[in-house]
C-alpha cells in the first residue's frame, strides 16, 4: 500500500529563486507540484522525502525559470488488488459505508459487510442488523479486502476502490475481538 519510491521529474525554477537552487527548494517545488497526484506505474504520491540529484538545469525558449531534472525519494499509496486493509468509517449512506484507508476512500457496499440484511439509520449514521443488533457506524475501525480498482489519474478524487469485509478475519473491530472472545471462552469449557 505505501511504499517508498526513487523518482526522476523535471520542475521549474522560477526567475526569483535562482539564487538558491538547493535541494530543499527542488523539494518543496516538487511537493507543490507532486503530492496528490496519482501515476499508474507509482500510485499517489504522498509526499517527497529528499532530494538526491539535480542536473545541470536547462533554459528553454520564452520561459522564464530554469528547468531542473531532479531525482528523488517520494511516499506513494498504491492499493493492491486482494491486499487486506484497516480503515475507518467516514461516511455512511444508504448504500453502504466509505472507509478511509490512506489519501483515498473505498466503498464498502452494504452487500459486502454482513449476510444480515442492514438497514440505514440516517439520524445516527449507521447501518444496524435487527438479528444481532450489530451496528456499524462513523468512526468505526473496519478491516476490509480491496477486490475492485478503478484509477482516475486526471481526477484522483474520482478513483474508486471497492471493498469487503465478509471474509473470516475481516469486519469491524469490535466485532472480529468479539467473535475471537467467544471462541476464547468455547475453548475453555
Amino acid at each position: 500500500m505505501y511504499k517508498r519510491a526513487r523518482l526522476k521529474d523535471t520542475v521549474e525554477v522560477p526567475p526569483e529563486h535562482l539564487g538558491d537552487v538547493s535541494p530543499d527548494l527542488v523539494k518543496r517545488l516538487l511537493q507543490d507540484k507532486l503530492e496528490g497526484r496519482m501515476d499508474e506505474d507509482v500510485g499517489s504520491i504522498v509526499t517527497v522525502t529528499e532530494v538526491h540529484d539535480l542536473g545541470e538545469g536547462a533554459v528553454l525558449p520564452n520561459r522564464p525559470g530554469v528547468y531542473y531534472e531532479a531525482e528523488f525519494d517520494a511516499v506513494t499509496f498504491d492499493p493492491e488488488m486482494q491486499e487486506v486493509v484497516d480503515g475507518e468509517i467516514v461516511e455512511v449512506v444508504s448504500f453502504g459505508a466509505f472507509v478511509g484507508i490512506g489519501p483515498v476512500d473505498g466503498l464498502l457496499h452494504v452487500s459486502q459487510i454482513s449476510d444480515e440484511y442492514l438497514a440505514f439509520d440516517e439520524e445516527n449514521q449507521q447501518l444496524a442488523s435487527r438479528e444481532s443488533n450489530s451496528v456499524i457506524g462513523t468512526g468505526d475501525a473496519v478491516r476490509a479486502r480491496i477486490v475492485t480498482k478503478s484509477i482516475d489519474e486526471r481526477n484522483p478524487r474520482e478513483s474508486k476502490i471497492g471493498l469487503t469485509a465478509k471474509q473470516p478475519g475481516l469486519g469491524k473491530h469490535g466485532w472480529l475481538r468479539e467473535a475471537r472472545e467467544q471462541e476464547q471462552a468455547a475453548g475453555e469449557d
